[in-house]
């Protein structure tokens, strides 16, 4: 049984991770702040099913806590930590920009440190698609480009993956970043496209579509991610032969991976997928694009494939699919306002 902590564990990742990861045996210590990004209610519903799921221990509080923090990693001695915990949303980092640099740099900073004074087997962190910008060639490679962030939100996630490398470098930290290619599932975040639409439809809603529908996504299914997370977890980095460059003191045990389905959709074909699920045509109100969005997404795996035998199974059918058939059998029992 290993003991793995999760910050951000109510969340959407968080949560389905935390589940799998009970029902295998193994011991999971969480934190959350559930915040008010969206509605606290879902977030405690999520906790509810993993409180039911295994050996389960839960705190309140905040990654920027590093007292919180020191007494968790003194108490639980975790050997894995899975730092999912971020302030979420690009378009929501145009209006609050200090949330992110609070969370998610102050923040994994503070996980970072923790990791530091309390060694561990294994950090692997959440990085994002985001990162790669509109970047024009696709399939997004791990060797492309990552300096132009459109979004402050790309910009903390590029941020955290540079500061993994300098504590994976100077005190020899296995450290791994996924970046996620838009996750979707049952339990998902209600601020995300998949159940915005969702809710609309059903209520005979409009919904709306930027950059006039022309943006395609690399949706990929919770369950594909979790397996992801797990495969990877379990294996720490190990330490190259030699240094990465002539001036490094020692080596880097740290690795990225792009995480995704590797099958890119048009946003157009996800709303008539979309719509075949619920049995109801959406009304559908085209606009340009946001600053911030990102044109396109597809991610290369060929690195997580390789290392990982890592092989995404759930297409955008079933998995919508699964996602619509738990939204009406939530919305018949909750008041939570999704």
């Amino acid at each position: 049984m290993t003991t793995v902590f999760i910050t951000g564990c109510a969340g959407f990742i968080g949560y389905h991770l935390a589940e799998h990861l009970l029902k295998q045996g193994h011991k999971v210590i969480g934190m959350d702040n559930l915040n008010s990004y969206y509605d606290v209610r879902l977030k405690l519903d999520r906790l509810d099913n993993i409180r039911s799921s295994g050996e389960f221990t839960f705190y309140v509080g905040d990654i920027t806590d590093a007292n919180l923090l020191d007494r968790i990693f003194t108490e639980h001695k975790p050997e894995i930590v899975v730092n999912l915990a971020a302030q979420a949303g690009i378009r929501y980092s145009l209006e609050n920009p200090m949330a992110y640099i609070q969370s998610n740099v102050v923040g994994f900073s503070c996980v970072l440190e923790s990791c530091r004074r309390h060694p561990v087997q294994h950090l692997v962190y959440a990085s994002s698609s985001s990162v790669y910008g509109n970047n024009a060639e696709v399939p997004l490679s791990l060797n492309a480009t990552t300096d132009q962030p459109i979004s402050l939100y790309a910009a903390t996630k590029k941020a955290n993956e540079l500061m993994a490398f300098t504590y994976s470098h100077l005190y020899d930290i296995p450290t791994t970043g996924l970046r996620f290619f838009t996750v979707y599932g049952p339990w998902g975040r209600p601020d995300m496209a998949p159940l915005l639409f969702t809710r609309a439809i059903m209520e005979g809603k409009p919904i709306n579509v930027f950059n006039f529908g022309q943006m395609k996504r690399d949706f990929t299914y919770v369950d594909d991610i979790v397996d992801g997370i797990h495969k990877v977890m379990s294996n720490a980095p190990i330490s190259p032969i030699e240094p990465l460059d002539a001036a490094s003191l020692r080596p880097a045990r740290h690795r990225l991976y792009n995480i995704g389905n590797n099958e890119p959709v048009t946003l157009m074909r996800f709303i008539s997928v979309l719509e075949d699920c619920l049995g109801k045509k959406a009304e559908v109100r085209l606009l340009p694009a946001q600053p911030g969005d990102v044109l396109e997404t597809h991610a290369d795996i060929s690195d997580i494939q390789r290392d990982f035998e890592f092989s995404p199974s759930v297409s955008i059918e079933a998995g919508l699919s699964r996602m619509v058939e738990w939204y009406r059998d939530y919305k018949k029992y909750s008041k939570t306002d999704i």
